[in-house]
């Protein structure tokens, strides 16, 4: 399992997602995006359909039928009804799955840094698990230490 650390410094998690789920689409993963918030889930919509013209993300909120058929889903829980074995936690509160993700996109801000360096150090200490921190630096992710 990889868990993909970003700070985010600049921008809010609707600013960062479309990034990391255009990704995503490119190698051919389903995302799932979690936050328990459904304003912030409603803003991360907005920001997947309003890429541009050519460049949309589809994308579907649980609980509104046709989960399965969404190459990306907002939903409040770890629960990938979309198939998905990539998952994004966009609020900073980590939460696992019943069976662990392939890959795991965790967002963070200052409100949530210490709870995101609890979790750093709880992931240190499993088998199997990869980590790696992003921050930003001038607009671009880079990764850092």
């Amino acid at each position: 399992m990889r868990v993909d650390f970003y700070q985010l410094s600049r921008d809010p998690a609707e600013a960062a997602l479309p990034l990391i789920a255009r990704n995503v689409m490119k190698v051919g993963e389903r995302l799932l995006v979690v936050a328990e918030d459904p304003l912030q889930r409603q803003r991360i919509c907005q920001a997947l359909w309003s890429l541009g013209e050519d460049t949309f993300l589809a994308n579907g909120m649980a609980g509104e039928g046709q989960e399965e058929h969404q190459p990306i889903l907002l939903s409040e829980t770890t629960e990938p009804l979309n198939g998905a074995r990539f998952i994004a936690i966009a609020d900073g509160c980590w939460r696992e799955g019943d069976t662990p993700f392939e890959r795991t996109f965790f967002l963070f801000d200052d409100a949530t840094v210490q709870h995101a360096r609890d979790t750093w150090r709880m992931l240190r200490g499993r088998e199997g698990v990869e980590h790696f921190y992003w921050k930003q630096e001038g607009g671009r992710w880079v990764q850092a230490g």
